[in-house]
This record gives C-alpha cells, structure tokens and sequence, in this order.
C-alpha cells in the first residue's frame, strides 16, 4: 500500500544525521529550549528571509503567541479563513477574541479577498491568511484591506515552509508567520514544534517572554506566560531536516506540477495557482463529487487517501455559539463535503507518482 505520506523513507535516508544530533543533545543535556533551539531559530531566520525567529513547542502555540504578541485579546475580533485547519482559530480565541469566519475562493481555495470587508467590524484587529496546503494566499489585496482600516495581516505558514509569494517568502509578508513542524509537514520535528518570524524586534521579545513563563530573567516573571519552549531535542532535528528542505521542496514541486499535468479526469478537479505564486505542494488536493467512493476505489488500487479537512471551521461544534449556518460560507462547505488528498511526499519513485496519476484518470465515479 502507497501511503497518503510515509516519514519513514526519510529516517532511513538520513538516520545517522539524526541520530548525532540526537546523541549531541543528549551529551549536553541541553532538553528544555537551550543551544540546539536557539541554533535552529537563527538558522531558520536566515532560511524565511527575516531577522527574527522565535521558537516554540507548536504551530498552534505559535498563532496564539502572535496574536498575544499584537495585544489582541477580548472584544477583539480577528478575520480567520472558513477553509483552514481549526488552530488558525484556536490562536484567537486562546486570547478570548472571537474568530470572523470568512469563505474561501472557488478556484484557489484561499481566503477570498472580496469576502473580507463585509466582515470587518469596529472591534475587528487583524486578518489571518493560511497559506492553505503550501499554496499562498493573495497577499497584496489582503494586505490592501488591512492598510484600508488599519489591521494586522498574519500569515499561517504551517504548511508553507519555502512557499513563494511574488519572489518573497512565506513568513517574511506579513506582521508574523506561525509555522508548525508537526511531523508530516513539508519541515518536520519528530515530535511537535513551531515558530514565529516577524521583522520587529519588539515582537520577537514579546513572543520570548510569553513563550518563556513570563520571564526575561530567570524568576522574574514580568507577563503572564506559557511554557512553550521549542524543545532541544527538536531543535537539532529540525536543524538537519533544514538542510534538506530544498531538495524535498523541489521534489514536492515536481510531484505536484506531474499531477497538475497529468490527471485530465473531468471528474477531478483541482486546486488553482497563480503564476505570481510557487507553491510547495504540503498537500495535493482535489475534489471529486463522491469522496468516499473515491477513496475506497484508490484503496483497492493500493493507495491510500484522506481527506483534509471535512468539517470546515465555522461549521465545528465547538463554535456552535456563534451562531453560522449551513450555507454561510459556501465554498468551504463545498471544498469540506468533496475533498480528497493524494498521495504526495519527496520520496514517492516515478513510478509510485505515475500510479497515482493513472488510477485518477481511470477513475469512473
């Protein structure tokens, strides 16, 4: 069976890197933040194009540290995609604002720009892009409406590590980036991890503090704070995983322009990008009209699919209470009921990315 991903073809590659980083570690006993972390937050700087990164132990930590880093906290109200894994909320109302769902576009799947200013309200503070299986979303007319009332634009970056956004990286547009390193994203831990990157310095000391129990100082606790301290361990393997990410970026790449190419299936459709944009493929979407048929039929041809993601975030049943409907975001609803992901990830042969690409097409529905 071709797995949806399978992490264990990299371990194997480059387990001895691995393990002496691990094995460094460990004769340091540098566990909780320390040199590996602080390492891999100035090697990752440098990777996204940006003075700062700051890392800590999630990517949802990450959009919760921004938000906390920008003062929003309750009564605000910040303009999150309908269409996006749930911790693009969640970093919200942590803080007690409350998420504005917005709909997605029909074609790029992204937060659609003409949906936002209907949105915005007196208690509105900021806009949180995602740049939603590592294709950007359109940050110049997003960024135009905040400039317009005078918002914060965050980009969520967890599944965007090395995405192009008009020859300029994804982490380094907005006011802050929050990545995750969850394992299985396009730069992954073996564990959990995040970051936050942003240009000002101001930011970057508040998302230490914050993440950091509150202190600058040992002991001296001068803001409420979290333990969200990138672990060492993480550090370093997300250190070796960074050499690479340019190879399997440009490997994810070359899988996801064979299958734009390649599956002609009108029964498939799939996701759109605009050639001002150079996605890295976290992952490959498409929507058919019977999803479940779908992956069964690709099963019975050894392939495993799922989907990402079925209920879409204004329609969870923990924002029941505020108060969306069935048909409020109605592409997102659309994407959510017809989605599939297919196989995709650097160490898939030729021959593994060509059967994928035959079973589509043969695909009858």
């Amino acid at each position: 069976m071709l797995k949806r991903i399978d992490l264990s073809r990299d371990y194997e590659k480059h387990k001895e890197e691995y393990l002496n980083a691990i094995q460094e570690v460990c004769r340091e006993t540098a566990y909780s933040g320390g040199k590996f972390a602080d390492q891999f937050d100035r090697e990752f700087a440098e990777f996204c194009k940006v003075p700062y990164a700051a890392g800590v132990n999630n990517g949802t930590s990450a959009l919760h540290c921004a938000m906390m880093a920008l003062k929003i906290g309750a009564g605000d109200e910040v303009i999150v995609p309908a269409n996006t894994y749930i911790a693009t909320a969640w970093g919200v109302t942590y803080t007690g604002a409350t998420p504005v769902f917005v709909d997605c576009t029909q074609d790029t799947w992204e937060i659609d720009p003409d949906k936002i200013e209907e949105k915005i309200t007196e208690r509105t503070k900021a806009i949180i892009g995602v740049h939603l299986y590592g294709q950007p979303f359109e940050f110049n007319r997003v960024k135009a409406i905040a400039d317009k009332y005078g918002l914060f634009v965050v980009e969520d970056c967890a599944q965007a590590h090395g995405a192009c956004y008009e020859g300029k990286l994804a982490g380094s547009l907005g006011e802050l980036g929050c990545f995750s390193f969850y394992p299985g994203k396009n730069l992954y831990a073996f564990g959990e991890g995040g970051s936050v990157t942003c240009h000002k310095k101001e930011y970057y000391d508040a998302i230490t503090t914050i993440k950091n129990q509150g202190c600058q100082v040992r002991y001296y606790h001068d803001v409420i704070g979290y333990n969200y301290r990138l672990e060492g361990l993480q550090g370093a393997v997300l250190s070796v995983s960074l050499k690479f990410l340019p190879e399997w970026t440009d490997k994810r790449r070359k899988i996801g322009q064979r299958y734009l190419a390649g599956i002609t299936n009108p029964r498939i459709t799939m996701q759109a990008h605009p050639k001002n944009t150079d996605p890295v493929f976290h992952l490959f979407v498409i929507t058919t009209e019977n999803p479940d048929d779908f992956i069964a039929y690709m099963g019975k041809k050894g392939m495993e699919c799922n989907q990402h993601y079925p209920v879409p975030c204004h329609l969870q049943k923990a924002y029941e209470n505020l108060g969306y409907q069935i048909g409020d975001c109605p592409h997102a609803e659309y994407l959510a009921n017809h989605c599939v992901t297919l196989p995709l990830f650097p160490e898939m042969t030729e021959e593994e990315v060509e059967m994928v690409i035959e079973a589509c097409n043969a695909y009858q529905g």
